[in-house]
């Protein structure tokens, strides 16, 4: 064989070597890649937690998660057919203050003479507001001299007087209410006292008022905070708020028959030291805040964490990429979605069919949470949390008089938030002082269907007369 007919062994062994580099090349650049992909798709998942997949508030949302639509139907607006009419509870005879009859003196059609019946007349009842709300009366202490020493000696004011100083009771308490209850400035009940009531009062007086109602509502309030650490049952929430810019805590401790509030600084387990103590025999309800899960801990506190929240934390999984990751929290949602229809049809069992379904739906939960898990972060996360916890979540199976979830402490601090919204906080720690007690006297009062303003009004006149004022616990309404 010729050199020229000889094949170019040399050139393919170079080839080959050329193409396994990049082979080679193309398996780290991929290599790589994927790694990258991996870590932008773990940062994107960050992003994709919102206030409907997880415990962050809706403030906080970048992009508002889309409303779900509802279906339209055909009912129209209003009052339905068939439904009870419900109408206004007329004024009893001791509430009205007077009665104008209005007669005919002829017949409005024929002119002729009229004869009074025994049919019931047409009845109108009307609300009117007198033309002055206020009166105004001036208190003076007469002067007297001795004839004796020659000194002059003026009779002493009334204490409840003098301790209310230029507004009474009842516009002290009106003017609390409206900052408490109605989220109204300052300058805004100024402008109303002044439009409406004729009567021109100053910022700082307001303030003052305010700080009288919030002397008043002191004892009422202290009484709550002695006796919240012997509840068999407080749930628990926690929101933000501002103190001259300041961040500061909210905390809603909500029993079963009332409610306290307390700003604190901290959002730690300190707070839940301070409030519940160190001994607590009862079951807090609350999310699953590592403040919570601290506090348990130190303490060996029993804990019901909120399964709404779980569920939300549970939907993340659902966005992740990684589809193994997304179809354990499918499973996962599943199952405890199959508890909550569980739940729901309590009425429809017998008490030992529904304990028996339960911890059967909770044996259900508990494994799937913790069996086949992915290898994604996100997910074994969510396996630990059932391996430390798992029972925390099911402890109102087991103990009465507990909810699954922790909404009855959300719904309490709602107001909360609403008005922070509104004000924009405090600027002072009596203003901390004021709006813990005055929020805590509305959603005790909210609990009992009770007026918060008559309750303000009542604590008013016995700080005014030095006597005990009313109580906010169960047992003195």
């Amino acid at each position: 064989m010729s050199e020229d007919t000889k094949p170019p062994y040399g050139d393919l062994q170079q080839e080959v070597v050329t193409l396994k580099q990049l082979v080679q090349r193309l398996e780290e650049r991929f290599v790589e890649q994927d790694k990258r992909i991996k870590y932008l798709e773990s940062e994107l998942e960050k992003y994709k937690k919102n206030s409907s997949n997880s415990s962050k508030p809706p403030s906080s949302d970048i992009v508002k998660p889309p409303k779900q639509k509802k279906e339209e139907g055909k009912r129209k607006i209003g009052g339905q057919p068939g439904h009870e009419r419900h109408e206004r509870t007329p004024f009893t005879p001791d509430e009205i203050d007077e009665i104008i009859f209005h007669t005919l003196d002829a017949c409005p059609d024929c002119s002729g003479n009229l004869i009074r019946t025994d049919t019931a007349p047409v009845v109108l009842q009307q609300i009117e507001i007198i033309e002055k709300p206020v009166e105004i009366k001036e208190h003076r202490g007469l002067a007297y001299i001795c004839d004796k020493c020659g000194k002059i000696h003026y009779a002493p004011l009334p204490p409840d007087i003098e301790k209310a100083g230029l507004a009474g009771p009842l516009l002290t308490a009106l003017i609390a209410y409206m900052k408490g209850c109605c989220h109204a400035s300052y300058s805004t009940i100024a402008a109303f006292l002044e439009d409406f009531a004729r009567i021109k009062v100053s910022r700082g007086f307001l303030v003052k008022v305010v700080m009288k109602t919030s002397a008043a509502l002191e004892q009422p309030y202290n009484e709550l905070l002695d006796f919240i650490s012997n509840e068999p049952v407080v749930n628990v929430d926690e929101t933000g708020h501002k103190l001259y810019k300041k961040k500061f805590w909210t905390w809603c401790f909500r029993a079963k028959l009332y409610v306290l509030f307390k700003i604190d600084k901290s959002r730690g387990s300190k707070v839940l030291i301070d409030i519940l103590g160190e001994e607590f025999d009862g079951v807090i309800g609350c999310d699953y805040f590592n403040a919570y899960r601290k506090y348990m801990k130190d303490f060996d506190i029993a804990v019901q964490f909120c399964i709404a929240h779980l569920i939300r934390d549970i939907k993340f999984l659902l966005s992740l990429y990684d589809k193994r990751a997304a179809l354990y929290g499918k499973r996962l949602l599943d199952e405890i979605r199959k508890l909550f229809k569980i739940i729901h049809s309590q009425s429809e069992m017998t008490p030992d069919a529904f304990q028996k379904a339960l911890e059967t739906q909770r044996y259900a939960i508990i494994s799937t949470a913790t069996a086949n898990v992915p290898k994604h972060k996100a997910a074994r996360n969510m396996a630990n949390r059932f391996i430390q916890h798992g029972d925390s979540y099911f402890r109102f199976i087991t103990t009465p008089g507990i909810d699954p979830t922790n909404n009855i402490a959300e719904q309490a601090i709602r107001f909360v938030v609403i008005d922070r919204l509104i004000t924009q906080g405090t600027r002072s720690e009596s203003g901390n002082r004021w709006c813990e007690r005055i929020w805590s006297v509305m959603a005790t009062c909210s609990i009992h269907n009770l007026s918060p303003f008559h309750f303000i009004l009542s604590s008013v006149k016995a700080f005014f007369s030095g006597v005990p004022p009313p109580s906010l616990l169960p047992d003195n309404f």
